[in-house]
């Protein structure tokens, strides 16, 4: 049987975890933040894990009954809350499951155990009714709160959780994990570098599909220099997300006010797109690509939560403004 387990570059941050573990300090609710691909998700259901077993040791031991019941999928001591399916929030229904849930006694004796995933997508009203949970959990009750943007919570919930941040690990730290789930140690410097660190985002970057969208969007932005019809240009994006290709366009962004700020290629992030980026530095002034920087950042967000009903004229829109820069 598969145990989670942390990841290499994690290993000091589950050492401390579990020491407060088994010396009976650690809190009923902790906030485990930090940007998506570093790893919280692995941390925490290797946490969970540990906090359900009947014999743990560094890790979960695998071979309990306790165990065997969370590698079925189904552990009536666990209870998960996400949004559920074409929802961007989390709604005050599933909080209330988890107010009656602490209430119960641990079917397994143990640990009963709360994960929420992402804790930012909690509407105010969820998160008003989970306070009470938080104040008074009752004994060996573990809430795991996972966020990618902390800053979106209500700080009433923040402040009822220890918070661990999980920085940008030092490279180091994970190039040969990286180098070895692609296959190709040679390759893992440079999407490591792309990811801006992020080794769990590196590997998703490195994969064919995503591959061949970044490869999709460097054509697309030659074609906008050499002055192509941006909306026409659009198509070459369809059926792919939104989200994802911001993502993209905002990661180039910031190397290109990097960039025109410095000047110093050192510190990019895409180092492959330098012929594109002088393009660019060449026919705009950098206040105007912070602008086209917060309209992206914003129209991510909006998306993000469902706040705007039409994703493709957002790519539109966005489109024209790069193209516009390209051509001023």
């Amino acid at each position: 049987m598969s145990v989670p387990a942390p990841f290499p570059w994690q290993q000091a941050l589950w050492e401390r975890l579990t020491a407060q573990q088994d010396a009976g300090r650690l809190p009923h609710a902790l906030l485990l933040s930090g940007a998506h691909g570093v790893g919280k998700q692995e941390l925490a259901e290797a946490l969970v894990a540990r906090s359900l077993c009947q014999a743990p040791g560094a890790l979960a031991c695998g071979r309990c009954h306790s165990c065997a019941m969370l590698a079925s999928g189904y552990h009536p001591d666990l209870l998960r809350v996400s949004p559920v399916e074409k929802s961007r929030q989390i709604r005050i229904d599933p909080i209330r499951e988890v107010n009656a849930f602490v209430n119960q006694t641990a079917q397994q004796g143990g640990y009963r155990v709360i994960v929420l995933q992402p804790a930012e997508a909690m509407n105010v009203a969820a998160a008003n009714a989970l306070l009470k949970s938080l104040e008074e959990p009752g004994e060996r009750t573990l809430f795991l709160l996972l966020a990618d943007i902390p800053s979106r919570m209500l700080p009433t919930i923040r402040s009822r959780c220890q918070q661990w941040n999980l920085a940008i690990p030092p490279a180091a730290a994970c190039l040969a994990w990286l180098g070895e789930e692609l296959g190709d140690a040679d390759e893992a410097p440079f999407w490591l570098t792309a990811a801006g660190g992020l080794p769990l985002l590196a590997r998703e970057m490195a994969e064919p599909e995503a591959r061949a969208l970044r490869q999709t969007l460097h054509e697309l932005f030659d074609a906008l220099v050499r002055g192509a019809e941006p909306v026409a240009e659009a198509s070459r994006l369809s059926g792919q997300s939104v989200e994802r290709i911001l993502w993209y366009g905002i990661a180039w962004l910031e190397d290109l006010i990097r960039l025109g700020l410095s000047g110093d290629r050192r510190e990019l992030r895409n180092p492959d797109l330098l012929p594109l980026y002088r393009q660019a530095v060449k026919n705009a002034r950098i206040h105007d690509w912070f602008r086209l920087l917060d309209y992206a950042q914003e129209q991510r967000h909006l998306l993000a939560v469902g706040g705007n009903p039409n994703p493709q004229l957002v790519l539109e829109a966005w489109l024209v403004r790069w193209s516009a820069l390209l051509r001023s």
